[in-house]
């Protein structure tokens, strides 16, 4: 992702997770008159991405959906985290006080070899 945000390239996952927690969260978090809070931390050397996203729904939590089985078995939606889980090397989703959630997610950039 040369010329981007970040100092140097990155794996193709990163936009990747960043876009699908920040839709999940207009789409599965919002509260009205409430919004989304998403930060993003570079590590030290720049190999390690994590990725927060906040929003007001507590009781809205993020799973993984099943895998649908049988021929044409194609939805419309739903494959998003399993993206998240394939990308990232760790995701998660922890309460934020007083009524939120945080869904994090960790990248790193593979060793030169």
């Amino acid at each position: 992702m040369p010329g981007g945000l970040l100092p140097r390239p990155r794996g193709v996952g990163d936009p990747v997770v960043v876009a699908e927690l920040a839709a999940n969260a207009v789409l599965h978090g919002r509260v009205p008159g409430r919004c989304f809070r998403l930060t993003l931390t570079l590590g030290p050397g720049a190999d390690r991405l994590r990725v927060e996203v906040t929003d007001a729904r507590r009781d809205l939590w993020p799973w993984p959906a099943p895998a649908e089985d049988g021929p044409g078995a194609l939805p419309l939606g739903g494959r998003g985290l399993a993206l998240v889980t394939a990308l990232a090397d760790h995701w998660d989703c922890v309460p934020h006080p007083p009524g939120g959630k945080t869904v994090r997610a960790v990248l790193t950039t593979p060793a030169d070899g």
